[in-house]
């Protein structure tokens, strides 16, 4: 098979998988009442039960309404690790966030970038690895079939020296391998 034709499936899948999950956040979305906590919020749109985890969520500035970006972490968190964020980087972010759901304004794009325009806050990575232990098996290994694709392609996005060597620096393969580890059970 040739790699376009698997590059356009693995696509198609994302693209599926995130349209399911953005339906339903909407769905929950629209049904909170606005005048409950946020954490409550945050647990109706993610399903998490888990108070401190919630907190935490919260406390880092993922809220119902920006809950997508939650996914797009890992992408953010390779993307800064060498201190820098690139251009060719930035792209391959915003082109995920675009599959998405996260085009235009709204508080999860609005969230999004602040963390391209500012590395992301220390403990960002940390609550995401709980959020990963947090969903079921299933979910889990669909999201790691995603990210890890999407964070291997931001960490290449800069390319090696005159794109003629692995572009990947010793920085993002840790990174990479942070994340591989998360999604460990």
């Amino acid at each position: 098979m040739s790699r376009d034709f698997l590059d356009e499936r693995r696509r198609a899948l994302e693209e599926a998988f995130f349209a399911r999950h953005n339906e339903e956040l909407i769905r929950k979305l629209r049904a909170a009442d606005p005048g409950r906590p946020e954490r409550e919020r945050l647990a109706d749109a993610s399903g998490l039960q888990d108070a401190a985890l919630l907190d935490r969520l919260v406390g880092l500035g993922i809220r119902g309404e920006t809950l997508a970006a939650l996914t797009l972490v890992p992408l953010v968190v390779v993307a800064w690790c060498d201190g820098t964020l690139g251009e060719k980087e930035r792209a391959a972010i915003l082109e995920a966030a675009h599959h998405a759901g996260l085009d235009g304004t709204g508080p999860g794009r609005e969230l999004l970038a602040a963390w391209l325009a500012k590395a992301p806050p220390p403990g960002l990575l940390g609550a995401w690895t709980d959020y990963v232990h947090a969903l079921s098996p299933e979910a889990r290994a669909t999201l790691r079939r995603q990210v890890m694709d999407r964070a291997t392609q931001v960490a290449e996005a800069a390319g090696g020296m005159l794109g003629l060597l692995n572009g990947i620096s010793p920085a993002e393969r840790r990174t990479l391998q942070q994340l591989e580890a998360a999604f460990a059970t």
